[in-house]
């Protein structure tokens, strides 16, 4: 080989994955920019369908209709967006909380969104097992989007229990499928407690409530709107203290699961662990949260940094629906539907109680 055509090979090589990733980023770019537009349509934002949501409903429609025909020349982009355009998602949404929403809520908000996580998760873990018998890693994953931020939650936890595409897109379902009941459920339960006095919420203290209940951010955006700004306020501010507890629970989970797989290897008496996986992403998402708490960034930067990130989610999320295939997600039946509607239930109805007896306890 001669000397000049040396580097034109090197550059070969390092521009061809580049060139094998743009048809599967230019698909998923499109449906992603089609969901985009669509969520901002003002009924189906009114519905708690945003871009995260459309987004995969749209890559699971073409993934199991146009996508084979297209797949050996997009499999590559669609693998990276899933992958990499995922984890670079999760540490951007760092920029959508501060530090200061937790003092604006208090220790009530932050006292109940960790009962609430902590308990939710715990409960999908016993009788998702012990009672429905699923598999465990998508009894975690119902049981992330359900205790804490519903589709991102499930798509954060993915990469930590390397669960297959099937498997989250039934996590992400069931997410969809009670979060929109609790759109409608919600506010009509709100007028009629306030109706009938039964049980002591303000405005401000059902939006905590909501926020520490309900799954997705859209959704609790949606219900708070419907009844008031101050109930608006304080469920968002809940919800996103929820949020910004999912990096330290994916860190427990994946100390968790490494202990786990070291006694399954190396027996009950083993005195060596393997060593514990931490998702350094989810460590970044706790940076960027902090730093963006520092107010050094001008507000028009972080939106711009924030739209990024639901760019960037989005086509993870197309890419996810994408390698999904229905047939594969018939094969679940109905016992993670029948367990995610069990943890509806403790989410709303237990979510109530300990909402009332927490707020009660410290405003006491």
């Amino acid at each position: 080989m001669s000397e000049q055509s040396q580097p034109i090979t090197l550059a070969k090589k390092c521009f061809t994955p580049v060139y094998r990733w743009l048809p599967g980023l230019l698909l998923t770019g499109v449906l992603t920019a089609l969901a985009i537009y669509i969520g901002d349509i003002p009924w189906f934002s009114s519905m708690g369908l945003g871009a995260l949501t459309l987004a995969i409903l749209f890559g699971i429609i073409v993934g199991n209709t146009f996508y084979p025909v297209a797949k050996p020349y997009s499999d590559e982009g669609v693998k990276f967006a899933k992958h990499y355009l995922l984890r670079a998602g999760i540490i951007l949404y760092g920029f959508r909380l501060t530090f200061q929403q937790i003092a604006d809520v208090g220790a009530t908000g932050l006292i109940i969104d960790a009962i609430m996580l902590a308990s939710t998760f715990l409960i999908a873990m016993w009788i998702g097992r012990k009672y429905f018998g699923l598999d465990e890693q998508t009894v975690i994953l119902i049981g992330a989007g359900s205790s804490i931020c519903g589709a991102a939650a499930v798509m954060a936890t993915e990469p930590v229990v390397k669960a297959q595409a099937s498997q989250v897109a039934v996590a992400v379902s069931t997410v969809v499928i009670f979060g929109t009941i609790g759109i409608f459920l919600y506010p009509w339960f709100y007028h009629l407690n306030a109706f009938a006095g039964w049980l002591p919420f303000t405005e401000e203290t059902f939006g905590i409530f909501s926020g520490s209940t309900i799954h997705e951010v859209a959704q609790v955006v949606a219900v708070g709107h419907s009844i008031s700004p101050d109930a608006e306020n304080a469920a968002v501010i809940s919800k996103m203290i929820r949020v910004m507890m999912l990096a330290p629970f994916l860190i427990i989970l994946s100390t968790y699961l490494s202990k786990k797989k070291s006694k399954a290897n190396n027996g009950a008496q083993a005195t060596e662990k393997n060593p514990i996986t931490i998702p350094w992403f989810a460590v970044f998402f706790i940076l960027m949260a902090g730093f963006n708490s520092l107010n050094l960034i001008p507000a028009s930067i972080v939106s711009y940094i924030v739209t990024i990130d639901t760019i960037l989610l989005a086509m993870a999320m197309v890419a996810l629906g994408l390698t999904t295939h229905i047939s594969a997600i018939r094969q679940a039946g109905v016992k993670p539907l029948l367990l995610a509607l069990f943890l509806f239930f403790w989410l709303t109805l237990g979510g109530a109680m300990i909402n009332i007896f927490i707020q009660t306890v410290l405003m006491s």
